[in-house]
């Protein structure tokens, strides 16, 4: 999450002061836009930039989440508006407080507290029962230029080419922190490639402390955000990344990973090394999403986790 840019809120807040909106308020901000509330459990996302998908088909995908009993809420888009040429989507609010707004960089445990294990389990078995439909499988990821699932009947397929796509996009900036990167990138294309037929369901892809809502009791009751990464696909991706960014940047970040991963390897049964192999795909297929040249925390993150991943530095 970062900051508002202080006249851009102030922009926004004038505009929807002016729709008869009373007391509109700053809520957040993250990479698909910025947040506010604006009271009568009513919250609205001003959109950066173009939306990765039309909003017709954003609502559908939200609708198709919502219609599913899971013990938490989903967003519900209510309506939408184009102003200057931003889309403005009018959500109902979500209830709870995010386990954490900004990243751990300073002191933090080395162990995380069992009611947040326990709340993250929660959330990856639920959406794990929400089956991926055709809405989903329309949704491109941020960074790409095409529908996720386009030209592909599998999502390991539909996986490894977007991997090829995106290390065409920046790959030697990478390479120059990654030691022989052509060959990771064809090491986990022909992994992906060779995985059997996966469950297909409906993938979050950025389940960070933010966009996981809970109550007092650590219990969650929200999960907001969908649209960075998120498809219909193997739970297990889900899992995978979730292990991984969770905690991407704090004093015990690796530590945090690696028990994450061996937790929902035992808790849920998906194999170490296909968890592994999804964690060195999100790198290769995110890595550039916050900058082209390299200079940025997440791509120095995504380096960092290919150059010790076991599948992709062989």
């Amino acid at each position: 999450m970062v900051e508002h840019r202080r006249r851009h809120s102030d922009e926004w807040l004038a505009h929807f002061a002016r729709r008869g909106h009373r007391d509109p308020r700053p809520l957040g901000a993250g990479v698909e836009g910025a947040v506010y509330r604006l009271g009568e459990g009513l919250v609205a996302k001003v959109w950066s930039g173009r939306p990765p998908v039309a909003p017709d088909l954003l609502r559908r995908v939200y609708a198709d989440i919502a219609r599913h009993p899971l013990p938490f809420a989903t967003p519900e888009i209510l309506d939408t508006e184009v102003h200057d040429g931003v889309l403005i989507t009018y959500e109902r609010e979500l209830t709870g407080s995010p386990f954490r707004t900004e990243p751990v960089t300073t002191s933090a445990e080395r162990d995380l507290p069992a009611a947040e294990t326990a709340a993250l389990l929660t959330v990856l078995r639920a959406l794990a029962t929400v089956p991926g439909t055709e809405a989903m499988r329309g949704l491109t990821v941020q960074g790409d230029d095409r529908p996720f699932w386009q030209g592909h009947t599998r999502f390991p397929d539909a996986l490894a080419a977007l991997v090829r796509r995106a290390a065409r996009r920046h790959g030697d900036v990478l390479a120059a922190h990654v030691p022989d990167l052509g060959a990771a990138v064809d090491r986990v294309v022909a992994a992906l490639t060779a995985l059997p037929d996966p469950p297909v369901t409906a993938v979050h892809g950025d389940l960070v402390p933010p966009n996981i809502h809970v109550d007092d009791t650590g219990r969650p009751t929200a999960v907001l955000d969908f649209g960075f990464f998120t498809t219909a696909g193997d739970p297990a991706f889900e899992a995978a990344v979730t292990a991984a960014v969770w905690d991407m940047y704090g004093p015990h970040a690796r530590h945090h990973a690696a028990t994450l991963t061996g937790l929902f390897a035992e808790e849920l049964g998906h194999p170490a090394e296909t968890l592994a192999l999804y964690q060195a795909g999100y790198a290769l297929t995110t890595y550039d999403l916050f900058s082209s040249d390299g200079g940025d925390g997440h791509f120095q993150w995504c380096a960092a986790l290919l150059r010790s991943n076991r599948v992709a530095s062989g």
